[in-house]
């Protein structure tokens, strides 16, 4: 969905004639990247809710078809963003400080020379904002929030939560849909950072996102996790990964470490599930 979205919303960009304000070309991107993605997520979630598909079957499949539509939307090439200024969006911070300038904020320092391009300090970029505020969020609604309670009595207990009147179906879907949201935002994001849109974006993170909500402490078997937990695991596999570049070591290796990792998780909830019994 995350490849899907970033193609359709650089697409949309491309439309736009010259000299259309930057805020109106994303936000249109958004709105059509977000509706493809919402109407992704609605089907899983009407699939899993209604016909009882198994949800790996479910999310396995869906994931093969927003691929294929990326690619046949984009003819199997990345879509470039042809929009002035959309990378340094992207790329940008709050403020960047130069010793001999001082602070400078919600722009760039331009004319530079190399020696002083070096010494620019660059603080609070945008895509951390984005992060920080999509992580407090998501993690008041499933900490604080009716939805959030019934999340988790649905992944603790299905059939308990029917019976305690809790609208399953219902919220089941709309879980599929915030889920579906979240990989568009991740889109939209890659699009403004790379100026291009590719059907392929989102392949590499696959296996990194089922490791970081694993060693976050998340259940496979439903009931439990964070999201603050599931931010550590992202951030641990990060490093993990970062750690193995600086060291050079193969970068192949990044990929058992990753999966090696994943094992032990497992493991260890599991042997926390039967102390707890």
């Amino acid at each position: 969905i995350m490849g899907m979205v970033s193609v359709v919303s650089a697409i949309v960009m491309n439309y736009f004639a010259p000299g259309t304000p930057m805020i109106v070309i994303v936000l249109a991107g958004a709105a059509v990247g977000l509706v493809a993605a919402w109407g992704a997520g609605l089907v899983n979630g009407l699939l899993v809710a209604r016909l009882n598909v198994p949800p790996f079957i479910a999310t396995l499949g869906m994931f093969g078809i927003a691929r294929g539509v990326g690619f046949l939307l984009s003819g199997g090439l990345p879509v470039p963003v042809r929009v002035r200024g959309i990378g340094e969006l992207g790329n940008g911070y709050v403020a960047q400080y130069l010793p001999e300038k001082g602070y400078i904020f919600f722009e760039r320092f331009t004319g530079l020379e190399t020696a002083q391009m070096r010494a620019v300090v660059n603080i609070l970029p945008y895509v951390l904002i984005i992060m920080v505020i999509t992580l407090l969020i998501m993690h008041l609604v499933l900490s604080r929030s009716r939805f959030g309670l019934h999340t988790y009595a649905i992944g603790g207990n299905k059939e308990a939560a029917l019976r305690a009147g809790i609208p399953v179906a219902r919220t089941t879907i709309f879980i599929y849909m915030v889920s579906a949201t979240m990989a568009a935002l991740a889109g939209l994001v890659y699009n403004v950072r790379f100026t291009n849109g590719a059907a392929n974006s989102g392949e590499s993170m696959v296996l990194d996102t089922v490791a970081a909500v694993v060693i976050g402490g998340a259940s496979l078997f439903g009931g439990s996790g964070t999201v603050i937990g599931t931010f550590i695991g992202a951030l641990i596999i990060a490093v993990l990964n970062n750690g193995l570049v600086i060291t050079r070591v193969d970068p192949y290796w990044q990929f058992i470490s990753v999966g090696v990792v994943i094992i032990v998780a497992v493991l260890i909830d599991q042997a926390r599930e039967k102390l707890a019994r």
